[in-house]
Order: C-alpha cells, then structure tokens, then sequence
C-alpha cells in the first residue's frame, strides 16, 4: 500500500499511522471482513481523498493549513488531540465519505443501492410532488458509519469527540441538499411540479463546515473527573459535557497550538517560507490580509521574489485538425514569509501575543 493511499485512509480511521506489531491495516480489515467492504472501499478512499482536498482548500491562506500531519489521525493517545482543527479534519473526511457514497449509489456503481424514491408520489408542497431521483443520502451515512467511525470503540472524551464531529460531518451533507423540479403541463405551464433532493457542490459542504470550524465551541471538562480514565465517573462528565452540545455544533477539548512557529514535535511547519497574496484579480479580504497574518503577526517579514511563469499563448488553429501554440515566459512576483532580525521578531511577537490560528 504506497504511503499516499495510506494517508487517505488514515484520515477516515479505518487504520492507524503507528506501525508495530498491534496495528492493522485496512487491507486485512477488508480483506476479512464482508463482501459489502470489498464493493465501497475505493469510494471511501476517494471520499477521504476529496475531504483532504477540500481541507487544504479552505485553510490555504491560514496558519494552520492541513498540513498531511493533521490528517494522520489515530486511536493512539501519542496521535489523539483534540483541537478546533482536528474537529474539522473528523467533520470534513467524515462528510467526504459519504457524499461519494450517497453520489457513486445515485450512479448506479452498486448493485445494492439506487435512488431514494421512499418519498415519491407524495405531495411535497403547494403545486409540487416528489419524484425522480432523490440522492440516496440515507444509504450513504450508513455505510460512511462503518469505515469512519470504526476505530472509535473507546469511551473516553477524545472518543466521543471525535465521532461527534463525525457525525457533524455527515449532518452538514444533509442540511446542504437542493431540491430540483422539473415542470409539468399544458404547454410548459407548470402547473404541476415534480421535485427531488440532491446533493449540494462539495465546496458547500467545505463551506459550511469551515464556519462551523469559527463556531467551535470548546468543552469545559472536570480535570478531576476526567483522570478517572474510562470509569463511571469520568464517562458521567463526559456525558454532562455532551448533554448541551448541539448535534450540528463542531467541539474541541483543547487551545490550539502557536501555528506561527515550527514544532517537529507535533507535525507544524510553522509559517517561515509560506506563500501569501499582496495583489491579484478577485481576491476576497482574507486573502488580501494573508500576508499580515502569515509574515507580519507570526514575526516575519515579507519577500518578494520573482520568478519565471512558462505558459502557451498565441495559440492558433490549422487545418486540420491541429492547435499550435507559442511558449511565453513571464515574470511573476510572489511573497513568501521569511525570517528578520531577532530584534524585531520578538517586539513583533510579543505586540501579537495571543494570534494562535
């Protein structure tokens, strides 16, 4: 199994990044485990591929930005935080994962699955019914639960967190469903119209999830309680906790990091070398402020650097049937992050003490 299909599926929890003699992988879970795993498993590897995607996308200018550490995530308690970030990653591959599911069952990929017509024929609303063909999502979240969710056997916080956030995941795939109609009648005059749910763009799905991630509500434990390990009393203040947690609410146990500097330790990269956008067409305002964010409140100055863009232009057709194109070399400046004098690192530090995210 090469390193990246690994990665993919240690973001959904079928295995763990640790290998010694009591890890197992997803191989062995499939290959011993029912026909039914055999059939979806290249679906949920291409659901957390996509949920991995769709992370990197959403914090591409932040200074946690998905790095491939955040997404090996594990039962072992040496790999288990719990920080708003991590609360994303469960919700983001968890929602990845059934959402191709929910869309290769519409498809026809599996034998066992179809549309969802469980509605079909019943009057949804003034002047419409439902019919057609409903995205099967009930399907999808069934079987998203067995991969996802199959490590989380533990009862501790840690645990119940992160199926929580999975299940966050799962719910954001259905709170984005649209409704599509079609009109029926006397010359297009719809007078009647049948409708059915499907899916939303996965990047609604990633935008929803990503104000969930700023929403995130930090739990307070019992410290006391909760070094009971896995007793009574400890599973008691953990079920208080749970019991003012809105189902759609993403939650974290623990402060986030200081993302601006390098920890080898905990997989951060820190944010000296990065990227960040000081012009552009179309650049929303947090673009706009990646470079202040990145560079300035992480201590860092900004250095521009200009390198050589080779792309085809003057393309032209010729008969038949052939394009052919010239090559045009641009120069470009880029901004990256990158160190200044100790001096006025830590007057800069200090003066933004408290910026973690």
């Amino acid at each position: 199994m090469s390193s990246t299909t690994f990665l993919i599926l240690s973001i959904v929890g079928i295995c763990g990044v640790v290998f010694n003699a009591a890890a197992w992988s997803v191989n062995n879970f499939l290959m011993t485990g029912p026909k039914a795993y055999l059939t979806y498993s290249s679906s949920v590897a291409a659901g957390a591929q996509s949920g991995m995607e769709e992370c990197k996308f959403q914090f591409g200018w932040e200074r946690w930005n998905c790095p491939e550490s955040a997404l090996q995530l594990s039962t072992h308690n040496r790999l288990r935080s719990a920080t708003r970030e991590t609360s994303f990653v469960h919700a983001i591959s968890s929602a990845g994962v059934m959402y191709t599911l929910t869309r290769n069952c519409s498809m026809g990929d599996f034998e066992s699955c179809g549309c969802d017509d469980s509605r079909n024929g019943r009057v949804g609303g003034r002047g419409w019914v439902w019919g057609g063909c409903s995205d099967n999502v009930e399907f999808g979240e069934r079987i998203s639960k067995l991969f996802v969710d199959a490590l989380e056997t533990g009862h501790d916080t840690r645990a119940l967190i992160n199926l929580h956030n999975n299940e966050v995941g799962r719910l954001a795939v259905k709170a984005t469903m649209k409704r599509a109609c079609k009109c029926h009648g006397v010359s297009g005059s719809c007078s009647i119209q049948t409708c059915w749910l499907q899916l939303a763009e996965f990047r609604e799905i990633g935008n929803y999830l990503k104000m969930k991630y700023d929403q995130a509500h930090k739990l307070e434990m019992d410290k006391r309680r909760m070094r009971a390990g896995n007793s009574a009393d400890s599973r008691g203040a953990t079920a208080e906790t749970f019991h003012h947690v809105h189902a759609t609410e993403l939650v974290f146990l623990e402060d986030s990091p200081d993302y601006c500097t390098r920890n080898a330790s905990l997989g951060h990269h820190g944010t000296e070398g990065r990227e960040c956008l000081q012009t552009g067409k179309n650049l929303s305002q947090w673009e706009k402020r990646s470079c202040r964010r990145l560079c300035t409140e992480c201590g860092l100055k900004v250095e521009e650097r200009r390198t050589e863009v080779v792309t085809s232009c003057n393309c032209k057709f010729h008969w038949c049937c052939t394009v052919r194109c010239e090559q045009c070399r641009q120069l470009v400046a880029k901004h990256y992050c990158a160190r200044r004098d100790a001096a006025a690192t830590n007057h800069i530090k200090r003066r933004n003490k408290g910026h973690k995210r």
